[in-house]
């Protein structure tokens, strides 16, 4: 599923309607290039999470923890890179919360096989992005047919 997101605040609602349809477990991988939105994009999830918290980008901290109707996991693990270092990924793949992967190719060998890939890309227009949903797994696929 592709989609053009006009504007910040696309963006975060298009990631809010995403949110009210996850469920415990859930792991998405989001990538882009610096600056295209990922934190954006995580803001409208944490929203549509119920999280009240301010959200930023976890880079210097590798995992963020937010509470709301579900807990919400935010990492970013591009400090990894080259590192096959697996800092308990389970715990938070597996736990009770939605779990958001900033550059989870850098971790590839230990995401779960049913997951929702998401990529957020620059258009020539600067301030539009397009974004791109790949489900891996029967709920995913029926998240983002509901997404359509």
């Amino acid at each position: 599923m592709q989609r053009l997101l006009k504007t910040e605040k696309d963006t975060q609602d298009f990631a809010c309607r995403l949110a009210e349809k996850l469920q415990p477990n859930d792991v998405l991988t989001l990538e882009g290039q610096l600056g295209v939105g990922k934190t954006t994009f995580t803001k409208g999830l944490a929203q549509g999470l119920d999280i009240k918290r301010n959200i930023s980008s976890p880079t210097f901290t590798i995992v963020k923890e937010y509470r709301g109707r579900l807990p919400l996991y935010h990492m970013d693990v591009y400090r990894l890179e080259n590192s096959m270092e697996d800092i308990g990924f389970d715990d938070y793949f597996f736990g009770d919360g939605v779990t958001v992967i900033e550059w989870a190719s850098f971790i590839e060998d230990f995401l779960p096989r049913e997951r929702l890939d998401i990529k957020l890309h620059y258009t020539e227009d600067a301030d539009q992005r397009e974004i791109t949903l790949t489900p891996f797994g029967e709920h995913f696929e029926q998240v983002v047919k509901a997404l359509s």
